[in-house]
């Protein structure tokens, strides 16, 4: 007899849900977590950095207040108490999922899962045994050589989202997601920044008018952006730290936060031994997050790009509904939302315009600014648009994309549209609320047909 019926090692955003899923199932379910529940989504990512971004936007907000009719004495940042706030947040949040794992009768166990075959799991001097292990031990912050952070002035995401002393001046190496964000709230809360990217672009993955538009707002804002150049090298020094660009440029600054992607947690799991293969890095998986040992399965971003908290909540899904008998689509990459929460938010789903051409498809455009919608203009969130892709014959969305204020909460009626495989015409039949910033993703769909009013 197993000890469980699914043992996941791991408790992000995957781990979790896929142990309490199992649970609801009638699965005798177990989690083993050797840190903090809820992973780096809960703890050092996703969440904490939310409530930092946030004060980052009001501190941005009190300097405009005088737009408004609102005038304020002198305002002071506390950037202890910025830091604070956000770990009250995640302290929430991983006494959420401890709550979770309660109700629904998951077992957490303490310590570090190592696979040794035969669907058996040792923590610390136990064993235990299930009929399905689930391995969902995420990512870290990946570097490379000449560049090893120390975690006082070279820092990593890690370090730099409890680090309560802001720094008087910073060169964030990367302008993905997590460097555009800590550009943002470090020179929100008064930080001297440069951004600096390898790509000719910043959100290099994201559409290029997009990535033109974050430019143009990072440089109102007095970010410095490098692009086109990547890093030699950075060593601290007695005023801080020194980053030696290839081409020559040497920049100086009080940190640098190396915001380079990441890498898969797969060291030191007993994975070879267990007989799981691995790809370029990640443990490789097939449609049902099944890896190659028998039992033992693999999701979030062990397994693999994008690495992102929804897509290993929704294979955490996948992974367990069919472990449990019950049917689940496979999960579509090109109905994976993406998002930036810098301000103005990224958010998109699908193609970009440069992918549509590369792969031939016929697209007609659709735009849609901000400065053009009633509610943004009554708000003052003038900045950015809306951006589709509509395909033919059948008037399909292939992309979407949008720049602007929270743009990430106004994706959803897309990423929908898409998944349900919506035809334009008929997504303009749905009544949007007026007024509201989601019109201006309807006006941007009518403009690809050629129907808008307003513009």
């Amino acid at each position: 007899m197993s000890d469980f019926d699914v043992l996941v090692i791991g408790s992000g955003p995957g781990g979790y849900v896929a142990a309490i899923r199992a649970a609801q199932l009638g699965l005798k379910s177990a989690c083993v977590e050797m840190a903090e529940l809820g992973g780096v989504c809960l703890n050092w990512g996703c969440i904490p950095s939310k409530a930092l971004l946030k004060s980052a936007e009001y501190a941005n907000l009190v300097g405009h207040l005088g737009d408004y009719g609102i005038s304020v004495g002198q305002v002071e940042i506390d950037f202890a108490k910025v830091i604070k706030r956000s770990r009250r947040v995640a302290k929430k949040s991983e006494k959420g999922v401890a709550y979770l794992f309660k109700k629904y009768g998951v077992t957490h166990i303490r310590g570090r899962g190592v696979l040794l075959g035969g669907g058996e799991v040792q923590v610390g001097d136990d064993t235990h045994s299930a009929k399905h292990v689930i391995v969902a031990t995420g990512a870290r912050a990946r570097w490379f050589p000449g560049m090893e952070p120390d975690g006082e002035r070279i820092l990593t995401y890690r370090e730099a989202i409890v680090r309560d002393v802001l720094p008087k001046s910073a060169v964030v190496l990367g302008a993905g997601a997590i460097g555009l964000e800590f550009a943002y709230l470090w020179h929100s809360m008064g930080c001297e920044v440069t951004l600096v990217e390898g790509a000719d672009r910043v959100a290099p993955l994201e559409d290029a008018e997009v990535s033109a538009e974050l430019a143009r707002s990072f440089k109102k804002q007095g970010i410095a952006c490098k692009t086109g150049v990547f890093c030699e090298s950075v060593e601290a020094t007695e005023a801080g730290t020194k980053v030696t660009l290839k081409d020559g440029s040497v920049l100086e600054a009080e940190v640098t936060l190396l915001a380079l992607g990441v890498r898969a947690n797969v060291e030191d799991l007993g994975l070879e031994a267990a007989g799981v293969e691995l790809d370029r890095g990640f443990v490789k998986t097939d449609a049902s997050c099944r890896t190659s040992a028998a039992g033992v399965y693999a999701i979030g971003d062990v397994a693999g790009p994008p690495m992102l908290a929804h897509k290993a909540s929704v294979e955490a899904h996948i992974c367990v509904e069919r472990i449990a008998g019950h049917s689940h689509p496979d999960l579509a990459p090109e109905l994976i939302p993406a998002g930036t929460f810098c301000q103005p938010q990224i958010a998109s789903v699908g193609l970009t315009e440069e992918q549509c051409s590369e792969q031939g498809l016929a697209y007609k455009v659709g735009r849609f600014p901000f400065a053009a919608n009633g509610k943004n203009r009554g708000t003052g969130h003038t900045e950015g648009f809306v951006k589709v892709l509509v395909g033919g014959p059948y008037d399909e969305l292939l992309g979407a994309h949008i720049i602007g204020h929270d743009a990430v909460e106004l994706l959803a009626e897309l990423v929908m549209m898409k998944s349900a495989e919506v035809d334009a015409q008929t997504f303009l039949h749905a009544v949007h609320s007026h007024p509201t910033s989601s019109e201006a993703v309807m006006e941007a769909v009518a403009d690809a047909l050629g129907v808008s009013v307003h513009i």
